[in-house]
Formats: C-alpha cells, structure tokens, sequence
C-alpha cells in the first residue's frame, strides 16, 4: 500500500474510532469499573471483532448481509437486544460495598476472559459496521496489487489506531470519575448512566435504518 493511499486510510481510520458508539461506552464503563490498565482487555475484545469484519468483508460475505433484509434485521435485533442486556444489567448491578473496595478504590475484578468477550461481542453485533466496512475497504484496497499484504496493512492501521483512541482518550477520559466508584451511590449512578447509554444506541441500532 502506497504511502498516497495509507496517509487517507489512517486520517479515516482516526474519524471513525472518535465517532462515539458501543465500543466507547464499553470502553468507559470498563475503565470505571476495573480501571484504565486492565479496561484494555474489552479493547481487545473489540478489535477481535473488528478483524472478523474485515475478513467477513473480504471473503464476500458483507455483501450478502447488506442486500439480504432478514440476515441485515436478524443481525441487527440480535446486536440491540445485546446492548439492551448489557444496560439492564449495569443499571440493575448491586454497587459494591465498602468491604469489596480496596485501598486504592478498586471494586471486585472482572476477568479478562469476560472483559474480552464482552468487547468483541459488543462490536461483532452490529451489522451496520459490515456495511460500513463494505463501502469503506475498497477505496483503499488496488484489485491490480496483491489483496493480502493490502489487507494486512488495512487491519493493522484499524488496530493500532482503534486502541490509541479507545485507550488513550475514551478510556483516559474516564479516569477522572473514578472517585464515584468509591460509594455505592456513585456507583449506581454510573451504572445507570451507562446502562441508559447502552439502551440509547440499541435503540439506534434497532430503530434507524
């Protein structure tokens, strides 16, 4: 890939990871909730997501998706009723108390395994990102050029720079909060607040086509 078109490939791959959507506020509730170093395993867990995307877009399969209206219905209500989940059981979470917090503020550990499978299926069910990526890797991929070092290339500017702003601003933007995760008032604050986030965007996810 030429340096003419990765220059244009990453000021867009920097656009689209700023663009507020399930991933940030996943991004942010972990950050809160487990802290800034260990939020980077949900990070992961998106990014995971997100190469299955593009292989899905390369292999031909996004384009099925796109232009059949059950699998596109069937993938989008899965991917809402996900988030919804998600926000039913923030907003239902029992705070932790005083006894679970430890010295430095910390609430009880989340694994990694968890924090990793729910960033990857927060991504993975959206099928609007398929489409996204549909009509967004061919601007950059030549069909006159080897396709897999493109490819590469194309996955590995997605990461780099979907973990640089997920961890170092959306995440980093959440560390000031974290005093709130200290009672159990502000814990069930956050949570709500979060879980009324996760619902907003099923609800766009569901209802806007």
């Amino acid at each position: 890939m030429s340096p003419a078109v990765w220059f244009p490939l990453l000021l867009a791959c920097v656009v689209i990871s700023f663009t507020p959507g399930a991933g940030a506020i996943n991004t942010m509730s972990n950050a809160l909730n487990q802290g800034w170093m260990r939020s980077i395993w949900g990070i992961v867990g998106q990014q995971l997501a997100l190469i299955v995307h593009v292989v899905i877009v390369a292999a031909g399969v996004g384009l099925l998706v796109s232009r059949s209206e059950v699998l596109f219905a069937v993938i989008r209500y899965a991917g809402a009723a996900y988030l919804v989940y998600l926000g039913i059981r923030l907003i239902l979470a029992r705070p932790s108390t005083a006894d679970d917090i430890d010295a430095q503020g910390a609430t009880p550990r989340e694994s990694r395994w968890s924090m990793v499978r729910r960033g990857f299926w927060v991504n993975l069910l959206n099928p609007k990102a398929i489409v996204f990526f549909l009509a967004f890797i061919p601007q950059f991929i030549r069909l006159d050029e080897p396709q897999l070092p493109q490819y590469l290339v194309l996955i590995a500017t997605v990461i780099v720079v979907d973990i640089l702003v997920m961890w170092g601003f959306f995440a980093a933007a959440a560390r000031p909060f974290r005093r709130f995760t200290r009672s159990p008032r502000g814990q069930r604050i956050l949570n709500t607040v979060f879980g009324i986030l996760f619902i907003a965007v099923a609800a766009l996810l569901a209802f806007l086509h």
